[in-house]
């Protein structure tokens, strides 16, 4: 086991999870005090690093892309104060600092971690329920339903048809976006069925972020949500249509015949090479899915 304590945090690694406690220095941001602890499985880590400074060093930790919802929905837009995955290492623990990263690439090597995109997050995300109050609004979230309530602050073209609610089952994906310089931010919730390009001043399922303090607590929020959304880089199921085109007998064997082109009229093969190409046009067939079928077919003519 290797651990390094320090007034930032204390992080513990056990041969097969990273455990990340933030420390309660006052220096220690409101986003990883909100946050909590984590604890990382090493199947999530892409590598680690360690950066020494004068004054003091900096332990890094890079994770897989794809494993963590937070990181998937702030996309390296977190300061690195609130960044949950680095801790300031003092001086006079360097030694330790090194030992640590040395314990966590001889596992990752180890193990054979692979350093590619994950395809479903292996953290869970922020635990719910959570409420955050930044910029013009209260956001509360339950794991199924968001409720945004609207401050004095809060546009009144936006604010006068009240408290909002959206299930999770209405939302299509979450953003994001930190205030920088007199540029404000905002977390901005897409709802099926309903595109807006209303700025988040005035759309009502956005809550407009001005740099303030408790802004960053709104990325808690995003990522407690994105974590419970399909994710980016998952398998997609087939279009229905497939289910209902002939083409996926062809799966079976590179000899087996679509129903049409069982018989031995050369005009009704002709036909389905029409329409296996007015398929492959609409995307339903991939390329590959297409070449397969087409070859079938031209081998029974």
């Amino acid at each position: 086991m290797a651990e390094i304590i320090q007034r930032d945090g204390t992080w513990t690694f056990d041969g097969l999870t990273l455990r990340l406690v933030p420390g309660r220095d006052k220096g220690v941001s409101l986003l990883r005090k909100t946050l909590g602890e984590l604890t990382v499985p090493l199947q999530a880590l892409a590598g680690i690093a360690f950066e020494q400074g004068k004054k003091s060093g900096r332990l890094r930790l890079r994770l897989r892309d794809g494993s963590d919802p937070l990181l998937q929905v702030t996309g390296g837009k977190l300061a690195d104060s609130s960044d949950p995955y680095q801790l300031t290492v003092e001086s006079d623990r360097y030694g330790v600092a090194e030992y640590l990263v040395d314990e966590v690439r001889n596992a990752l090597l180890i193990e054979q971690v692979p350093s590619t995109c994950c395809d479903a997050y292996l953290l869970p995300g922020p635990s719910v329920p959570l409420q955050v109050s930044a910029g013009d609004a209260t956001v509360s979230f339950d794991g199924e339903h968001l409720r945004l309530e609207w401050n004095w602050k809060t546009e009144e073209a936006k604010s006068a048809s009240g408290t909002r609610s959206l299930a999770l089952a209405d939302v299509a994906a979450v953003e994001w976006q930190p205030a920088i310089g007199l540029e404000n931010g905002y977390l901005r919730f897409s709802v099926r069925n309903a595109p807006t390009k209303a700025p988040p001043k005035y759309d009502p399922n956005s809550v407009e972020l001005w740099g303030f303090k408790k802004d960053p607590l709104m990325a808690l929020v995003a990522a407690a949500v994105q974590a419970r959304l399909p994710h980016p880089a998952a398998p997609r199921e087939p279009a229905p249509e497939l289910a209902d085109a002939p083409v996926p007998a062809l799966a079976k064997g590179p000899d087996a015949a679509p129903p049409a082109a069982r018989e031995d009229d050369h005009d009704a093969l002709l036909r389905r090479l029409r329409e296996l190409g007015e398929l492959h046009q609409s995307g339903i067939l991939t390329d590959e899915e297409f070449t397969a079928a087409k070859q079938a077919v031209l081998r029974r003519m």
